[in-house]
C-alpha cells in the first residue's frame, strides 16, 4: 500500500503533462484538419470548452487504463468513446463555421483591385459610384483583421 502512495505524485505529474500535451495536440490537429480560417471564426469559448473536454477525456482514459487490471477495460473504452464524440463535435463546430460564419461577398471583389509586389499586398478601393463605401471599407477592415499572416494596406484611388 505504501508503494502506491509513493507513486501518486509521479502519476499526478505525468497526467498533468499528458493533459498539456493533449491540449496542444488537439489544437494543432483541429487547425490542420478543419482549417485555421474556420477555427478563427469560432468563438473562443467553444474552442476552449471542446479542447479542454477532449484533453480531459484523454487523461481520464489513460488513468482508467492504469488503474484497471487490463489496459483495455470498460472505463477506458467509455472515456475513449467520449473523447471521440468530443472530437466529432469539434469537427461539427468547424463545419458550422464553414457554412454559417464565413462571409462571401462577390460584389466587393469586382470593385477592389489587389496588387501584389514583393510580398506586400495593396488594396485599391474605388469609391465612385458606390453608396455603400463605408460598409465596404468596414468589411474590408474585418477581412484584414482575420488575415493576420498577410500585410494588407487600404489605399484610396486618386480622384
Amino acid at each position: 500500500m505504501k508503494d502506491r502512495h509513493d507513486l501518486m505524485p509521479i502519476l499526478r505529474l505525468a497526467y498533468s503533462t499528458q493533459f498539456l500535451i493533449a491540449l496542444i495536440a488537439i489544437f494543432v490537429l483541429w487547425s490542420q484538419v478543419g482549417g485555421q480560417n474556420h477555427l478563427d471564426l469560432l468563438p473562443w469559448s467553444v474552442k476552449l470548452g471542446l479542447a479542454l473536454a477532449a484533453a480531459y477525456g484523454v487523461v481520464r482514459a489513460t488513468a482508467a487504463s492504469v488503474a484497471g487490471d487490463r489496459a483495455w477495460n470498460g472505463q477506458t473504452v467509455r472515456w475513449l468513446g467520449l473523447t471521440l464524440a468530443l472530437l466529432f463535435a469539434c469537427g461539427y463546430a468547424t463545419y458550422y463555421a464553414h457554412m454559417n460564419l464565413e462571409e462571401v461577398d462577390d460584389g466587393e471583389q469586382q470593385q477592389d483591385t489587389a496588387i501584389s509586389r514583393s510580398g506586400i499586398r495593396l488594396r485599391l478601393v474605388h469609391p465612385r459610384g458606390n453608396s455603400d463605401y463605408s460598409s465596404v471599407r468596414l468589411q474590408s477592415a474585418r477581412r484584414l483583421a482575420r488575415s493576420a499572416p498577410t500585410s494588407v494596406t487600404t489605399i484610396r484611388s486618386p480622384s
